[in-house]
């Protein structure tokens, strides 16, 4: 089957299609790491449906799906855990200092892990300065 070839405007685009596919860069960086993880051969594709599947499958899971990142981002911290990847805490510790940090990161300033006032030991090992 062919790509139908594209107009050149919105309006000729299918309902729904002018609308970004990811309401928050955050759920695209989720994505983007776990296609980057699955491509490093760190889990299979199946292993990644399994776990998805269980978690939009849990009964809090939103009936209109729109906490879908949520569990696309709990199922990818619980797949990495499993594999002793990155524990648990170390990703709550890790997400902890990324909100200190732009907590403390100046308005319109680009916020960066160097920028958390108590970042902790075996994080400043994790962290490369950006060049420039």
């Amino acid at each position: 089957m062919s790509r139908p070839e594209a107009k050149g405007s919105a309006a000729s685009l299918p309902a729904g299609f002018d609308a970004p596919v990811f309401a928050e860069p955050w759920q695209a960086e989720a994505f983007a790491m776990t296609m980057a993880l699955h491509r490093k051969g760190l889990f299979s594709w199946n292993e990644w449906a399994d776990a998805l599947s269980a978690e939009v499958k849990k009964p809090d899971a939103a009936a209109d799906g729109h906490d879908y990142y949520e569990h696309w981002l709990a199922a990818l911290e619980g797949l990495l855990a499993s594999k002793g990847l990155a524990a648990k805490p170390d990703v709550d510790a890790m997400a902890r200092a990324w909100e200190r940090a732009a907590y403390a990161t100046p308005h319109g300033k680009p916020i960066l892990l160097e920028n958390d006032p108590r970042l902790p030991a075996e994080f400043r090992s994790l962290y490369v300065p950006a060049c420039g």
